[in-house]
């Protein structure tokens, strides 16, 4: 298969995929072709594992969510041994729509057309006015790959899902499990619908060369020397740096006493299911994004002792990133909705003991991110217009921009693999 059997004719598309340059974003049909975004869909989306929710929002069996992608809609539901499983939300007599809702809690799965029966492990239990030879057990829902690690839970709707994900869960549940995700709660959730292809979503995430301008709230926790070495440290940064130094000497000792790794690791273009995950302090009281540094839980997650950790930094290929702080934690998902148009859902984590009101202020454990969300969201909407316009030509990434060449060169890559003959 080539890409001209799938895009239109009018593209020359196998040139544009080969004439690729490294070192530049890519051309505007990969962010505006429709084509190409149903491309994305049957190559990346329908055959990766996608970060789906944490296993706090289906903290009970019964409980479930459902996951649109593209045509696709799953269900993912905790089941009555508490087990974790995934299912085509198609019911297997004349294709209904089992569940309709985006989350809840049930008994058993039922379609509301013709009420066929499902028990939350995918058996069929009850089918009505079938002859005698009806055979229920062949009629099960059809199961979806899904796969928990520390608590985030993975989906892969392809019939064999990249085997490589066993190997990066050795490399990163020895960061997350101390942070005990699957002993947590939700304490908000918010989807923002950004007017833009999910690349370019994602390629905002993958750097934050725009944060000093555009994220005043968020800089504010970090020590603003992103892509400095300590022999580019002015006399006006040097106070600045002297404190990040401090910071990061009191986060290696907290580190060094728990045994927490601390080694960076970043196999984003490397690897099928591409990771990178960096362990930063923060900046003023170091604990959370709390006015100056403070904290906005006082309940610490899972093993975690000492509220200076800093920020746990983890990148997930193709559509999520997460924070892991002393007090909570921070998972983000994004599926695309058309060519420029996409979803971010972004999940605040409190210890599934912290009240409301007493441990936490749900405006206050949300201020950063919520600014900081529809901040990014003007920069990408002003990105896909500025694609869209037949004046783009891709230009260079700067020395900074590595994650985002990272996140392109997988994509292409991934194109190429699913395109090869």
């Amino acid at each position: 298969m080539t890409l001209s059997n799938i895009l239109a004719p009018s593209t020359d598309t196998d040139a544009l995929i080969d004439r690729r340059a490294v070192g530049y974003s890519l051309e505007a049909p990969f962010y505006t072709d429709p084509q190409i975004f149903d491309l994305d869909m049957a190559a990346i989306f329908a055959r990766h594992w996608l970060f789906s929710a944490a296993e706090a929002e289906i903290p009970d069996p019964g409980d479930f969510v459902t996951v649109d992608i593209g045509a696709y809609s799953v269900i993912i539901v905790r089941d009555d041994d508490e087990e974790v499983r995934a299912f085509h939300n198609v019911c297997r007599h004349r294709g209904s729509r089992i569940l309709q809702q985006a989350c809840g809690s049930v008994g058993n799965l039922v379609c509301p057309y013709h009420q066929w029966t499902y028990r939350v492990d995918g058996e069929l239990v009850y089918a009505e006015s079938q002859p005698p030879e009806f055979d229920r057990s062949r009629l099960g829902l059809r199961p979806v790959h899904v796969r928990t690690l520390a608590g985030l839970i993975f989906i892969c709707l392809g019939d064999e899902p990249p085997g490589d994900l066993d190997e990066v869960a050795a490399v990163l549940e020895p960061y997350l499990s101390p942070y005990g995700l699957a002993d947590t709660k939700v304490a908000h959730q918010v989807d923002l619908v950004e007017e833009g292809n999910w690349k370019l979503v994602m390629e905002n995430n993958r750097e934050c060369q725009h944060c000093d301008t555009a994220h005043p709230e968020l800089i504010t926790a970090y020590f603003p020397l992103f892509g400095y070495s300590e022999n580019d440290i002015t006399p006006r940064l040097r106070p600045v740096f002297e404190r990040y130094r401090a910071a990061q000497d009191h986060l290696s000792n907290a580190c060094s006493v728990t045994g927490f790794p601390r080694d960076e690791r970043r196999e984003l273009d490397t690897r099928i299911t591409g990771f990178q995950v960096s362990h930063l302090p923060l900046d003023g009281g170091g604990a959370s994004f709390g006015a100056d540094g403070n904290p906005v839980s006082r309940k610490l997650l899972g093993d975690i002792e000492d509220e200076r950790f800093g920020d746990l930094s983890i990148h997930m290929q193709p559509n999520a990133w997460f924070h892991m702080l002393s007090d909570h934690a921070v998972v983000f998902r994004v599926l695309p909705v058309a060519p420029g148009r996409s979803v971010v859902r972004t999940t605040w984590l409190v210890h599934a003991d912290a009240q409301e009101g007493v441990d936490y202020d749900v405006d206050n454990l949300t201020a950063v991110w919520n600014a900081t969300n529809l901040q990014d969201r003007d920069l990408v909407a002003g990105a896909q217009r500025g694609v869209t316009d037949p004046g783009y030509v891709p230009g260079p990434y700067s020395m900074v921009e590595g994650d985002v060449e990272s996140f392109v060169n997988w994509y292409v890559g991934r194109l190429r693999t699913y395109l090869t003959p």
